[in-house]
């Protein structure tokens, strides 16, 4: 008797240990790491220029982004502008094959499934806000026709292979 008592006991400290470990890794996962990014107001977003090589702010509104020190590809970021996606695509350069990065169910302005599936149709366009802004990562900003834009960090191919540990080719930038 007093063994099945011991067993039960056992079983229902393991199931117990088990949700609570669960739990707080789905909490760290979703929400600890993350924080809110404070608007500059100036320079939130760029996209880089067709002739200049370089990140260039264009016009902006209502900027939302949130962040995370555990890793460089976390970051997220909502905002509007009035600019047509006409005169961007003729302005900056365009990010070829770009797929937005799921952001956690909280941050409710960036649905990276309806992100894609405009890319995917052609209501939307992206493009390269910088490269390598951190090693490897690159940052880019997709904008659809109603002037809905989106940021996220995309893993470039120096990044596929510095973190694969393939070698790194002639056309990768020296890591700092």
């Amino acid at each position: 008797m007093a063994q099945n008592i011991t067993g039960k006991i056992l079983v229902a400290f393991i199931v117990v240990t088990a949700l609570i470990a669960g739990g707080l890794l789905y909490y760290m996962q979703v929400y600890a790491y993350y924080y809110d990014v404070t608007a500059t107001g100036t320079d939130d977003v760029q996209l880089t220029g067709k002739v200049s090589g370089l990140p260039e702010t264009i016009l902006y509104e209502d900027f939302r982004a949130i962040d995370a020190a555990s890793s460089p590809i976390r970051y997220r970021a909502c905002f509007t502008t009035p600019t047509g996606l006409d005169q961007l695509r003729d302005t900056y350069a365009t990010y070829p094959g770009a797929e937005p990065r799921i952001a956690p169910s909280w941050f409710d302005c960036f649905d990276a499934e309806a992100i894609g599936d405009d890319l995917a149709a052609g209501r939307a366009l992206a493009f390269t806000s910088q490269r390598n802004i951190s090693y490897g990562i690159d940052r880019v900003v997709a904008v659809t026709q109603d002037g809905h834009g989106y940021v996220w960090h995309e893993i470039n191919e120096c990044g596929d292979k510095a973190y694969d540990g393939t070698p790194l080719g002639v056309d990768c930038p020296a890591r700092d």
